[in-house]
């Protein structure tokens, strides 16, 4: 993580908005970098914080994880709604350390495209 923070930092200008912390549920250090302007999005980066985490495998072949996280106004409303349109819940709902405790799923849409959602506040 140390190391794609700088290199964030180097080639894209981006800055430490927050993190690094632990997120003992997902099993997952995050941390959040931007430009600190408020329109533009900031980018999450997410490591293991241990072999069992559910992105250590991924992560083992030497591939980036991307996905876009999306909030929702009505979480539950529109889970429902994107599974009923063939969107496979992978995990979660569960509470996120990284967003305060509010809830996130992970769902792959049925192009096959990892996505997250965050409730939002």
């Amino acid at each position: 993580m140390d190391a794609a923070i700088r290199t964030y930092a180097e080639v894209l200008g981006l800055s430490l908005l927050s993190g690094p912390f632990d997120d003992p549920i997902q099993r997952v250090r995050v941390c959040f970098l931007g430009t600190g302007n408020e329109q533009d999005m900031p980018v999450e980066l997410i490591s293991p914080l241990g072999d069992d985490a559910p992105i250590h495998q991924y992560l083992k072949k030497e591939l980036g994880a991307y996905h876009v996280c999306y909030e929702l106004v009505h979480f539950d409303a529109a889970l429902a709604h994107m599974r009923s349109l063939r969107c496979l819940l992978v995990s979660g709902p569960s509470p996120a350390v990284a967003f305060g405790g509010r809830r996130i799923a992970w769902l792959f849409l049925p192009t096959r495209q990892l996505i997250e959602v965050v409730e939002r506040e």
